[in-house]
């Protein structure tokens, strides 16, 4: 039987997909057996009436070792 773990993580990045390539980077660094991951808010910065960064706020599932 295998038992899962979530932690919430931000990333900031140049796109949503950047958010998310460096958040599951950065988390598998520090995690074992990343499984999955979740968006659950999505912010931009705005100057000058252009977005400058996302943030991507997402909830990352890992399977704990037996």
């Amino acid at each position: 039987m295998s038992v899962a773990r979530v932690t919430e993580i931000t990333a900031k990045g140049k796109s949503i997909e950047d958010c998310l390539e460096k958040g599951v980077k950065r988390a598998s660094e520090t995690l074992k057996n990343v499984e999955h991951v979740w968006v659950s808010d999505i912010k931009a910065r705005v100057s000058n009436g252009k977005i400058d960064d996302y943030f991507v706020t997402m909830k990352v599932t890992f399977v704990l070792d037996d």
